[in-house]
């Protein structure tokens, strides 16, 4: 059994901005990253993503996001800044970063916390910060015979390119940013259609002229702490330069209310007409990817927990501010975290 400072859970962008923050604050981390390397999981999004805020508002702190920072990262750039940002932290700061090592346990011991690796390594630990992120739970919704479909359901999280739905029926289900840029992909090689619970909502990518990113930190909005008190979250509007929009309006894909039943390999439709379908893309979103915690201990305040002393969250949708699981957020909501978990556990 080995005691250590701290320890991060999870070594994508909030674990590192984790990590980064303890540091400042005079802790010796060790970050545990189940994968092959601290990028969390960039590497397994589709391959046509690009970020909808420019790179000036995509950067964790302490190191700018490089090239044009009015330019929109493409998911390489970020899987690349990340790697950067955790060679930095180990070489420059002397963060123990820590590969292959997933967390199968967080328990409360008597100074803090046990932690148990899936190797059989045991660590003992005053502070955990969770930062595993949600892409390993996407989010399948219970929806009316999803369960008997005979076709392809995947969910977004196992979408890559378009090429293998050439010529396919395809039902997008979603109204956010991810299903759009899917969907609109998608068209220029199969017959598509956006299943939402409600329409689509736009809002434009550079209002007066300047990114919509501008406006949201000019105004506070972007940092505002009001995240412990959404209860639901909002139907965010799509971020679009107006050819997600134009897409849709020329039926490239088409949009419709989500279908009400599937018998077999056919859906039925909100109109009462029926018709074959090949796949089911779910672009549903996550939830929160904390399985080595019991589920009493999920719970937190700002990313504090309310049961745990020392134990914290960093990454999660809406923990203190719009922009808390964004590449721009989880440095502010680290560095809060880190100074509370601090406090808390002297």
């Amino acid at each position: 059994m080995t005691e250590i400072d701290a320890t991060v859970v999870g070594g994508g962008q909030a674990g590192l901005a984790a990590a980064y923050a303890l540091r400042q604050a005079g802790r010796t981390p060790v970050v545990l990253e189940a994968g092959p390397e601290p990028v969390g999981s960039w590497p397994s999004y589709y391959d046509s993503l690009t970020l909808f805020s420019p790179a000036r508002y995509s950067a964790l702190t302490g190191m700018a996001f490089p090239g044009d920072p009015d330019h929109y990262p493409h998911r390489d750039e970020v899987v690349d800044y990340l790697r950067r940002y955790a060679k930095h932290l180990a070489d420059e700061l002397n963060v123990d970063i820590r590969t292959g090592q997933r967390v199968t346990a967080v328990r409360p011991a008597e100074r803090g916390f046990t932690v148990r690796v899936e190797d059989g390594s045991v660590l003992t630990t005053p502070i955990v910060i969770a930062a595993s992120g949600a892409f390993s739970r996407p989010y399948r919704p219970a929806l009316p015979g999803l369960g008997s479909f005979t076709g392809t359901v995947l969910h977004s999280a196992d979408y890559r390119e378009p090429s293998p739905f050439t010529g396919q029926r395809v039902v997008v289900v979603g109204a956010a940013n991810t299903a759009v840029q899917v969907g609109v992909e998608l068209a220029e090689h199969a017959t598509v259609t956006l299943a939402t619970r409600r329409p689509v909502r736009f809002a434009p990518r550079r209002p007066w002229g300047r990114d919509v990113h501008f406006w949201s930190v000019a105004s506070g909005f972007d940092h505002l702490p009001i995240g412990h008190l959404i209860k639901n979250p909002p139907h965010m509007p799509v971020n679009d330069d107006g050819s997600h929009r134009r897409a849709i309006t020329a039926g490239r894909p088409d949009e419709r209310r989500v279908f009400t039943a599937i018998d077999g390999g056919a859906v039925t439709w909100p109109d009462g007409s029926r018709e074959h379908v090949d796949t089911i893309i779910l672009a549903t979103g996550y939830r929160p990817a904390l399985p080595y915690l019991d589920p009493d201990a999920v719970a937190h305040s700002r990313g504090l927990s309310t049961v745990h002393p020392g134990l914290g969250f960093v990454g999660m949708e809406w923990q203190r501010s719009f922009a808390s699981a964004t590449l721009r957020g989880v440095g502010r909501d680290a560095r809060y975290v880190v100074r509370k978990l601090l406090r808390a556990t002297r």
